[in-house]
């Protein structure tokens, strides 16, 4: 019997089942909560050891992106700042990205400037991040914004509630994000945690970043990332962390998420926010990308009273239909209250394929009997179980007794397209 030529098997531990990720990301923490600048040496490491995850372009030196989220530093601050601090909590740090341009620089410090004294808070100073880009490539340099540090201190209104001085730092941010579009960033503006990240290749961030080799340089956790960019170009804002995540992979819905957020802003209120929600609206800033969107939304909810797992569970919904008996009612319940009624649509008139979770062959190429699919099914060995469960239970008017000669649905070794096809 002639068989078709298989392409190269998997080997080892290796399973395309779990195929689909991108970027590299790391969490390094210490359960004591005692802050320490091995936390932040080993992040370093842990992200240098995850520059194959990230990607680079025609220019080797110029990664899609690397960063680091960590907690605010307070002593290291405190001794390189320049100017005094107030306790650690009523006072918050800006990471700027500005423009290199001088006159348009000094334009747009007035401004945020401006805007953190109108909403009652303090302007301590700035602090310029030293840096250090002989490293990095000449695609990185020829965007290399200009960036410092602004240091927000409480109003008399927010300097004994964190929470409250925290929203109002989101809220200035917002505001200025509004004022000046795409002229300049604002990495984070928190007195929690504080994010360096750019266009960077992974081994490359302690290097630009001078602070981070600092042996006062101390934190209880530190989020990295190492991007492989693979719906937007890389930039030096598009890095990640953002001020809550960071992410691996692509959200496929996210078009019709960001209508349905903007959508319900006519109907938002909070107790918290009161009459500050107005200023921060769009909640999702224009022009970022989907983690980048993602992120904006998780951050407002977090905000807003929820805890940042109930927020997480609004946002990534586990599967709970047709689960009776085995989840909570309430949990069920939650989830069911949360649903939203999603429409997606796609014609497919040709196919490329892009092999990102299967090794390429000539029966993996696309179209298949009904579909042609660009993306990946995260979800795939749970539904394909669920599937297999439900076969006992099968009956078909049309089939009759056929249906048992066509069991199972899903022929083994497919793709996650090739999956989905069975079962359409």
């Amino acid at each position: 019997m002639t068989r078709i030529r298989q392409p190269q098997q998997a080997d080892g531990l290796y399973d395309e089942r779990y195929e689909h990720d991108a970027c590299g990301v790391a969490v390094v923490a210490r359960l004591d909560n005692i802050p320490s600048h091995e936390v932040v040496r080993l992040g370093i490491e842990a992200v240098a050891n995850l520059e194959h995850r990230g990607a680079a372009g025609a220019d080797p030196e110029t990664g899609d992106g690397a960063g680091l989220l960590l907690q605010m530093p307070d002593e290291f601050l405190r001794e390189i700042a320049g100017f005094e601090l107030p306790p650690a909590g009523s006072y918050g740090v800006a990471m700027c990205f500005l423009p290199t341009d001088s006159a348009e620089q000094s334009e747009l410090t007035a401004l945020l400037e401006r805007i953190t004294l109108e909403e009652g808070q303090r302007v301590l100073g700035w602090r310029d991040v030293p840096t250090d880009d002989r490293r990095i490539g000449p695609t990185a340099r020829a965007s290399q914004p200009t960036i410092r540090q602004l240091f927000i201190g409480a109003g008399p209104a927010h300097d004994t509630d964190q929470d409250a001085f925290e929203r109002k730092l989101y809220v200035i941010r917002r505001l200025a994000e509004k004022a000046f579009e795409d002229r300049m960033y604002i990495a984070s503006c928190s007195s929690r945690t504080v994010v360096y990240k750019g266009m960077l290749i992974a081994y490359q961030l302690d290097y630009f970043y001078r602070d981070l080799s600092d042996e006062r340089m101390a934190s209880t956790f530190v989020l990295v990332h190492s991007r492989f960019s693979t719906n937007t170009f890389p930039s030096w804002e598009l890095a990640h962390p953002y001020r809550m995540i960071a992410h691996n992979g692509e959200i496929n819905t996210l078009q019709g998420n960001v209508n349905w957020m903007r959508a319900r802003e006519s109907q938002m209120a909070s107790e918290l926010f009161g009459e500050d929600l107005a200023k921060v609206l769009p909640v999702v800033r224009p022009g970022g990308s989907d983690s980048a969107t993602f992120d904006n939304v998780l951050e407002l909810l977090t905000l807003a009273g929820r805890s940042l797992p109930h927020a997480a569970m609004m946002m990534i919904p586990e599967a709970y239909r047709g689960r009776d008996g085995e989840l909570p009612p309430e949990l069920g319940g939650f989830y069911a209250d949360l649903a939203d009624k999603r429409m997606s649509t796609a014609l497919a008139l040709v196919h490329s394929r892009f092999s990102t979770n299967t090794f390429p062959s000539w029966e993996l190429a696309h179209p298949y009997r009904m579909i042609a699919h660009n993306g990946e099914i995260n979800t795939l060995q749970g539904n394909v179980n669920w599937m297999r469960a439900r076969e006992s239970q099968m009956a078909s008017e049309l089939f009759g007794d056929d249906l048992a000669k066509v069991l199972p649905v899903v022929r083994p070794g497919g793709s996650d397209s090739a999956t989905f096809d069975n079962v359409l």
